[in-house]
């Protein structure tokens, strides 16, 4: 069949597979459709890098495989981008920060590695926040400038990984890689209304669900992790179950879900974006989902008391051992600080470089971090919950400041707030605790701007959490993409 431009940026993850598995479309016209959309929707700043010359010739490859070892392939000519601060063997992988600019790394993380080993096809590489510190992906750094949301291109598109999702959102690619340490693969989803996946982490170890040491430019290896962001849940399940290879997600039934509304993360809300969330609880109602209010009473002030110190301890020694591992141009954290060019990126360094609070690490590492652990777990199991659902973000996306990178915002003209806290208070607490969280579309504010909605689930749960994911997907639906 001949397949219109349209056509081809309408396709899923799945559906972009499966036509190139049965040779129904050639994956070396997808990728030229995919480079042309980039490179007309380049003042989005979705990218920093086109993949171009590797791109096609990774296609031709795809297409000039038997049918059957073409059929084969899990992700068969699938193109995806990687947020800037994940390897990518001969692509740059600067972090977006000026110290690692024009750096390439010698191998690939193996989130990557796993990817291109099952037919996917790295377009690019993804704009984000300056090494990953901060939620708007105003990064002052950047060739490309600013990365800017679909929906409204004076808004922020949520960070750290907000090129991923811009890319996604504006149909550059149907799914690609970012990195979450407190909210920074969920924020951006709910924010350009697509879906976001932060994969179990626990205490590390087997209990982390991927694994990419020294492979992710990092903050905190308590907290880091890669994660898969698309158009759909299904599309994430996907990607998911490659990196990881795990089977085909388990059967939900939602008349038999437990789904828990916490107190705490349903409080001060923007009353637009309540509005949406509310309404999706009605469908969801009406589809037999039984849904809680629980209280968590703990969770806020836990959470308070253990994020920050941890980043900011473990950044110390992280980056260091990243820069040297992998070859980098520079290997003190001091020589990155002192090229950091976003203001507000500049200030979190100071932090990091001061005083290490190796006494408050350590209170939060084996003491308040285990608390607030069994805080979520015994909430699951007291109320037999399969998962907690609340507003992704307290707000929808707001302007751009392209002075500071990061302003003060008010919620219903309220007093102002600090704008990093503000988007990150719902996503902050599940990612200190470990556990898996999914973010997705609820639909739109009158003013056309996406709203997410968050799944978290017990640690482990990250299958089942899809699945519940994918179930309220088809019930709520899909967002159509921006009018670009």
């Amino acid at each position: 069949m001949t397949w219109t431009v349209d056509q081809q940026l309408a396709l899923t993850a799945i559906e972009a597979v499966a036509a190139i598995q049965t040779g129904r479309l050639k994956a070396t016209d997808y990728i030229a459709t995919l480079l042309a959309r980039a490179a007309a929707l380049s003042t989005l700043n979705a990218l920093t890098a086109l993949n171009m010359e590797g791109a096609l010739a990774a296609a031709r490859q795809i297409d000039a495989l038997p049918d059957a070892a073409r059929a084969a392939l899990p992700l068969a000519g699938l193109p995806i981008v990687v947020k800037d601060n994940i390897n990518t063997r001969g692509l740059l992988t600067s972090a977006g920060t000026p110290a690692l600019d024009g750096f390439a790394p010698q191998t690939n993380a193996p989130s990557v590695q796993r990817l291109l080993d099952a037919g996917a096809i790295v377009l690019g590489k993804a704009n984000m926040h300056e090494l990953s510190l901060g939620i708007t992906s105003t990064n002052f750094a950047s060739h490309a400038g600013p990365v800017r949301n679909p929906y409204d291109a004076s808004l922020i598109p949520g960070g750290s990984s907000g090129g991923t999702a811009a890319a996604i959102a504006a149909r550059i690619v149907p799914a690609g890689l970012g990195t979450d340490t407190a909210g920074s693969t969920r924020i951006p989803a709910a924010l350009t209304g697509i879906a976001g996946f932060r994969p179990s982490v626990g205490d590390g170890g087997a209990e982390r669900r991927y694994h990419d040491p020294n492979a992710v430019v990092p903050i905190s290896h308590t907290r880091d992790t890669v994660g898969p962001m698309a158009r759909t849940v299904a599309d994430i399940a996907l990607l998911d179950g490659v990196i990881t290879g795990a089977g085909p997600l388990p059967t939900v039934e939602l008349d038999s879900l437990r789904i828990g509304l916490p107190t705490p993360l349903w409080d001060g809300l923007e009353d637009a974006l309540e509005d949406v969330a509310r309404a999706a609880l009605v469908r969801l109602e009406a589809a037999g989902v039984t849904l809680i209010p629980v209280d968590m009473p703990d969770l806020l002030d836990l959470n308070a008391r253990v994020g920050s110190v941890i980043a900011i301890h473990e950044a110390r020694d992280d980056v260091p051992a990243w820069l040297i591992a992998n070859q980098a141009p520079v290997t003190t954290l001091a020589q990155v600080a002192a090229r950091i060019a976003s203001p507000d990126v500049r200030e979190a360094y100071d932090a990091i470089l001061a005083a290490p609070f190796v006494n408050q690490y350590q209170t939060a590492l084996t003491v308040l971090r285990p608390q607030l652990q069994r805080h979520y777990a015994q909430t699951f199991a007291t109320h037999r919950l399969d998962a907690l659902l609340f507003p992704t973000t307290r707000l929808s996306a707001v302007p751009i400041d392209e002075i500071n990178g990061s302003s003060a915002v008010t919620i219903n003209g309220g007093a102002p707030i600090n704008e990093m806290n503000a988007y990150l208070r719902n996503t902050d607490p599940s990612s200190n605790a470990g556990i898996p969280g999914l973010s997705l579309a609820a639909g739109l504010t009158a003013d056309g701007l996406p709203v997410g909605l968050e799944l978290d689930g017990p640690l482990g749960s990250d299958r089942r959490l899809l699945a519940i994911g994918v179930a309220f997907e088809q019930w709520l639906g899909v967002l159509a993409g921006p009018t670009l």
